[in-house]
C-alpha cells in the first residue's frame, strides 16, 4: 500500500488520529478555551474564538504526532505504547512526520495571523516539547519540569488570542497549569514504572523506589497548587465559584496523595492519585467556565 493509500484508508485515518493523542489533546484544547474565557477583556467573536481553539488543537495534535515519531523506537519497549501506530508498524514514519509537521505548522500559521503573540507562544510550546522535552526523557528525570512548560502554554495562547496580554492573570493561569503537571505525571509514571525502566527512561519514580520521595514530592506539588486558582479571582473573570470550589478540590486531591506517606507509592495509590488529578483538572476547568459565563 502506498503512503497516499495508507492515509486515505479508514485504518490509516484512525492511526493518524491516534498519533495526536486525542484525550490529551482535548484536555489541552479545553485549557486554551478556558484561558480565552478568563481573559478580562471583551469576549472575541465566535469566528475568532473557534479559529484560535481549532488552531491550538492542530498545534497540540501535531506536537503529539512529532513526539510519537521521535519516540517510535523506545515505544516498542513499553506495554502501554507498543501497539501505537509507529512501533507496531501500521504507519510509515515518514507519513507520521509529514502529518505532525503539517498540523503544527498550519496551526502556528493561523495563530500568527490571529495574534502574533499567540503564534509565538505556540511556536515556543512545540519547540520545547519536541526538541527539548522529548529527547530529555531518555537522560534526566527533570524532563517532567521541562515538559510542564509547553503543557502550561495553551491557556496563555487562549488568553492572548482573546486580546489579553502577558499580565499577572495570564501568568497565574500558567502557574496553575504548570504546577498541576508534576504530581499528575508522578502518579502516571508510578503506574507505568516498569515500562519506563524497560524503555531506558529515568523517570523520578524509576529512580526512587520505596524511599518515600515520590509520595512526598507529589503531595508538596499539590500543596503548592491549591492556592493558585484563588489568585485568578482578582486578576481575571474568575469569581465566587472559583474562590470556593477550587481550594476544596485541591484539598481533596492532596488528601488522596497524602495517604502515600503510610501506604507508600503503591499501584493503588498511584491509580487513585492519577484519577484524582483528572477529576481536579476537569472540575476546576468547569468552575472557571461557570464563573466566566456568569461575569
Amino acid at each position: 500500500m502506498t503512503v497516499a493509500e495508507q492515509v486515505a484508508s479508514r485504518a490509516g485515518l484512525a492511526d493518524l488520529l491516534d498519533l495526536t493523542k486525542p484525550r490529551l489533546s482535548l484536555l489541552v484544547v479545553l485549557s486554551c478555551a478556558v484561558g480565552m474565557a478568563l481573559a478580562p477583556v471583551s469576549p472575541p467573536g465566535w469566528g475568532r474564538a473557534i479559529a484560535a481553539i481549532a488552531a491550538t488543537g492542530a498545534v497540540v495534535g501535531g506536537a503529539n504526532a512529532l513526539n510519537c515519531y521521535r519516540e517510535r523506537e523506545s515505544d516498542k519497549w513499553m506495554r502501554r505504547t507498543r501497539n501505537r501506530p509507529l512501533p507496531s508498524g501500521r504507519l510509515d514514519p515518514t507519513t507520521a512526520l509529514a502529518f505532525g509537521l503539517t498540523l503544527a505548522l498550519g496551526g502556528i500559521a493561523v495563530l500568527l495571523w490571529l495574534k502574533p503573540l499567540s503564534g509565538a507562544l505556540a511556536t515556543l510550546a512545540v519547540a520545547t516539547y519536541v526538541l527539548v522535552y522529548t529527547p530529555m526523557k531518555r537522560t534526566s528525570s527533570l524532563c517532567t519540569l521541562v515538559g510542564a512548560v509547553p503543557g502550561a502554554i495553551p491557556p496563555l495562547i487562549g488568553w492572548t488570542a482573546a486580546g489579553g496580554g502577558l499580565d499577572p492573570g495570564a501568568w497565574a493561569l500558567f502557574a496553575w497549569m504548570f504546577l498541576w503537571q508534576p504530581p499528575h505525571f508522578l502518579a502516571l509514571a508510578t503506574l507505568y514504572r516498569e515500562d519506563y525502566a524497560a524503555a531506558g527512561m529515568p523517570m523520578f519514580p524509576v529512580k526512587h523506589v520505596d524511599d518515600g520521595t515520590v509520595e512526598r514530592q507529589t503531595a508538596l506539588w499539590i500543596a503548592a497548587l491549591v492556592p493558585i486558582p484563588v489568585l485568578l479571582v482578582p486578576l481575571s473573570r474568575a469569581g465566587t465559584i472559583t474562590a470556593v470550589a477550587t481550594p476544596l478540590l485541591g484539598l481533596a486531591w492532596f488528601l488522596v496523595a497524602w495517604r502515600g506517606r503510610k501506604t507508600g507509592a503503591t499501584t493503588a495509590w498511584a491509580r487513585s492519585t492519577f484519577i484524582a488529578s483528572i477529576l481536579y483538572m476537569g472540575l476546576t476547568l468547569l468552575a472557571f467556565v461557570l464563573d466566566a459565563g456568569s461575569s
